[in-house]
């Protein structure tokens, strides 16, 4: 029997991030495979046209920075010209990781 090295549950895990004062979100769906993040998607829910931009670059890069890293520390920075859709996504990545980890997942940034 394979000892397990990985203090996080495999499997497939879905999250929205929230950020920014209007509030903004991205829904968050990501696989983890040993702690390791193998896949990630992320989906704009903005409709403001600046914002759904600033997230549909944000979603195309974030694979290349997130993917084979474990998912233990991770954390996003400004990528693809956007600061704000980086914080929503560490929300949504906070709230995977206590899931992930058999604890409740709670947001840190709430709308409302």
């Amino acid at each position: 029997m394979a000892t397990p090295t990985s203090d996080y549950r495999d499997g497939d895990y879905a999250a929205t991030g929230w950020y920014g004062g209007l509030p903004s979100s991205i829904d968050v769906e990501l696989t983890l495979d040993d702690g390791v993040v193998s896949e990630v998607t992320v989906t704009p829910n903005a409709t403001d046209p600046t914002s759904l931009d600033l997230q549909r670059r944000f979603a195309a890069a974030v694979p290349g920075v997130v993917v084979g890293r474990p998912i233990d520390g991770l954390e996003v920075g400004k990528l693809a010209g956007s600061s704000g859709t980086p914080q929503g996504f560490n929300d949504a990545l906070e709230q995977i990781r206590r899931e992930a980890a058999g604890l409740p997942a709670t947001s840190a940034n709430t709308a409302g």
